[in-house]
């Protein structure tokens, strides 16, 4: 039994999926594309102008 030939077991998690070699790879790519993405997507978020207050107060009188 302990010289079965078959298939590879399954591996136990993603985590440990995606660390071997040919994935890592992949995995790192996917994961550097969605931190650009996200940090473009918050970026691109701008607060609204305020439209129709006019100009600020003046905070002292001028003589």
């Amino acid at each position: 039994m302990a010289n079965e030939t078959g298939p590879d077991p399954k591996p136990k998690s993603l985590l440990r999926w995606a660390m071997t070699p040919p994935q890592s790879y992949a995995a790192y790519l996917i994961c550097l594309i969605l931190v650009w993405l996200l940090s473009f997507y918050v970026g691109t978020l701008r607060p609204k102008k305020a439209e129709g207050l006019g100009p600020p107060p003046i905070s002292a009188p001028k003589n």
